[in-house]
């Protein structure tokens, strides 16, 4: 047969009128054919289609491996998004209480700052009061002796005689009696009190 398909070959090359062996197959050649294929299906099915078989489980495995990282990958990446966010979250939140407690401290700060000012200010002007006082009791006084050496002078001039001590003490306190001293001690203060 063989030798059939072999001659055949030739005669339909050579034959040019009738037309091409593959247009018009003989019986023959179509055995041979089928043989020859069912023969290469045998051999490719016990050696390569096994290997081809496994290079494509090996192929698949590789792949679903791949896709089961990249949703580990993906579900990793999502709960460290979340993570992050919620740590952001929670930074926003400290930030915000740290502004918060430095405007109170800093509130604290100004109302301390204004009571001590304040204390400050009343000791000063308690202090200026008492300087005052002090300081018109001294002038008071003076002016006390000064009028006492005046009248004393004075009443010396007009009688053109020394005065005992009886008579100066006497005169004194009837010229201080005659003084308004309440103009010259500050407002709310009496009479009485600067002698």
């Amino acid at each position: 047969m063989l030798a059939d398909l072999l001659t055949t070959l030739p005669v339909a090359q050579e034959g040019g009128g009738e037309g091409s062996f593959l247009v018009s197959p003989g019986l023959g050649l179509m055995i041979w054919t089928l043989l020859v294929f069912f023969i290469t299906l045998a051999v490719l099915r016990k050696y390569a289609f096994p290997r081809i078989g496994e290079a494509l489980d090996k192929r698949r495995l590789a792949i679903e491996g791949s896709i089961d990282a990249a949703e580990r990958t993906r579900r990793e990446a999502d709960q460290l998004l979340e993570e992050y966010r919620e740590r952001l979250r929670e930074a926003r939140q400290q930030a915000e209480d740290i502004v918060a407690r430095a405007r109170k401290a800093a509130d604290r700060v100004e109302d301390d700052a204004k009571a001590h000012a304040k204390e400050t200010s009343e000791e000063i002007l308690a202090r200026a009061r008492r300087e005052i006082e002090s300081e018109t009791r001294r002038a008071l006084g003076e002016i006390r002796k000064e009028v006492a050496n005046l009248t004393v002078i004075a009443t010396e001039k007009v009688t053109r005689k020394s005065l005992d001590d009886e008579d100066h003490r006497r005169l004194i306190d009837e010229a201080l009696e005659e003084v308004d001293f309440s103009t010259l001690a500050p407002a709310g203060r009496g009479n009485g009190e600067g002698k």
